[in-house]
């Protein structure tokens, strides 16, 4: 998928893509599920597990807090790329790296 990048600048130091944030390690797509904190977006990422004795999948979640650059600004519904940064606060250690797809309307 086409990724959508930041159209304008910011001024953020900790944005990945106008700051001097480097992003390392895990990348992965989610749901943004929560926009309210400042800075903050809460991304919910699906994933499956095998469980041999039942020889079964089993669908989990896990919402990770995301920092959320102003040029990005993802809002709930959209679906976002995260990468792994360094620990931005007791919770963040990922950051919105651009929108996948935008809330459909």
């Amino acid at each position: 998928m086409q990724e959508k990048q930041a159209q304008t600048q910011c001024n953020d130091p900790r944005c990945p893509v106008h700051g001097q944030l480097k992003t390392r390690g895990t990348r992965l797509s989610g749901l943004v599920v929560s926009s309210k904190a400042k800075k903050t977006a809460i991304v919910e990422v699906d994933y499956t597990i095998y469980l041999y004795k039942y020889e079964r999948y089993l669908r989990k979640h896990s919402r990770i807090a995301a920092h959320n650059p102003e040029c990005i600004n993802a809002k709930i519904g959209d679906t976002v790329s995260i990468a792994e940064s360094r620990r931005l606060s007791k919770t963040k250690s990922f950051a919105i790296t651009g929108i996948v797809k935008p809330k459909a309307a």
